[in-house]
């Protein structure tokens, strides 16, 4: 039986790294893929390690602390023998240290694509502007690069359409809210007025996955209708507190702008919604919680276009100006755009 080992920051991890380690598993019957952290790293370690078990199941992966002294690979290779507790056969790299380092080993280099041919990046120019390098980010790591903005708001406010023009704008995901789904699902059960804590707890739990699993696909920026801060706030309407269940599990989630759509609109029953009487109320909660936990936020008012309009302006600031695939929905949707304002 072959083993090999793969050492690096993978910081963070890219097409490139991902191609080595499916490389090396092809050369090796066993490989072990070793992930250096070092204090001060923007991504955790943990993060790292869990991108390349997801991606590359078969391969073992560990943590360890870096040492430095990238210099010396002797200091490396009594380093490596520490951590495995054991001679590789080979060790698989893209770097010239790699034959000092197997020489020191007494151990055998495979070279993969040092030319960088194959995936022409590196990690420190991602680390620089990972939105403009997007094409070599497996889905994990997009999903931990893309910018969230979740649109919020009382019933009847429009939440649900601005977010799918956001996405068609942007050529990018959209995540629906759930709650609805759970609460149309339960309309015309027995219960269907009697609400439990574990219910908001299981609608935000739902709310999260959902996000997290549709932020793989997204094209640099994630649309979401609603999130688990706001299932909160639902469970504050119809249990009349807060929960501490729910709050756990938004507490130390990524989001990185809130709009809130005003309830300057008509309101409309389908059916589902608890009435206009209370959508005032829910709107002024919003907002007293999304300041009081000093949240980044912008109420959206006005019609469609002007919604659009606003939220786009937003957007465009959080990526950096980067404008990115507008002109082919404005050109489908024959809308043109002047000084930021739409005109139909």
């Amino acid at each position: 039986m072959k083993n090999g080992i793969i050492i690096g920051k993978f910081y963070p991890l890219h097409n490139g790294h991902l191609a080595l380690i499916n490389f090396g598993l092809n050369q090796v019957d066993e490989l072990t893929v070793i992930v250096c952290d070092k204090e001060g790293q923007s991504i955790p370690a943990k993060v790292r390690a869990d991108w390349i078990k997801e991606l590359a199941p078969k391969a073992k992966v560990m943590i360890v602390p870096d040492i430095g002294q990238d210099d010396d690979s002797q200091v490396w290779a009594d380093y490596t023998l520490q951590v495995l507790g054991y001679k590789p056969d080979c060790v698989i790299t893209s770097e010239t240290y790699g034959n000092t380092w197997a020489n020191c080993l007494k151990t055998e280099h495979i070279m993969f694509d040092q030319a960088r041919k194959i995936v022409p990046i590196c990690a420190t120019k991602i680390r620089e502007n990972p939105l403009a390098n997007w094409e070599y980010l497996p889905p994990p790591v997009r999903a931990y690069f893309a910018k969230r903005i979740c649109i919020i708001g009382a019933e009847s406010t429009g939440t649900t359409t601005l977010a799918k023009d956001l996405a068609k704008y942007y050529q990018t995901t959209w995540v629906p809210e759930y709650g609805r789904y759970y609460s149309e699902a339960k309309l015309n059960s027995l219960d269907s007025n009697n609400w439990r804590t574990e219910e908001f707890t299981h609608i935000a739990e739902k709310q999260n996955q959902t996000e997290d699993e549709l932020a793989k696909t997204c094209n640099k920026i994630l649309i979401c209708d609603t999130d688990s801060f706001a299932t909160a706030l639902w469970h504050e309407r119809y249990m009349a507190t807060l929960s501490e269940q729910v709050e756990k599990l938004f507490s130390n989630r990524k989001m990185d702008y809130y709009l809130v759509t005003n309830d300057d609109i008509p309101f409309v029953q389908d059916g589902t919604r608890d009435g206009e009487h209370i959508r005032h109320q829910m709107h002024l909660r919003f907002i007293e919680e999304l300041k009081k936990r000093n949240k980044k936020f912008a109420v959206i008012s006005g019609s469609k276009e002007e919604r659009l309009t606003k939220a786009v302006e937003i957007c465009n600031q959080i990526l950096g100006g980067q404008n990115i695939f507008a002109n082919v929905y404005l050109q489908t949707n024959n809308i043109t755009i002047n000084n930021n304002a739409y005109v139909k």
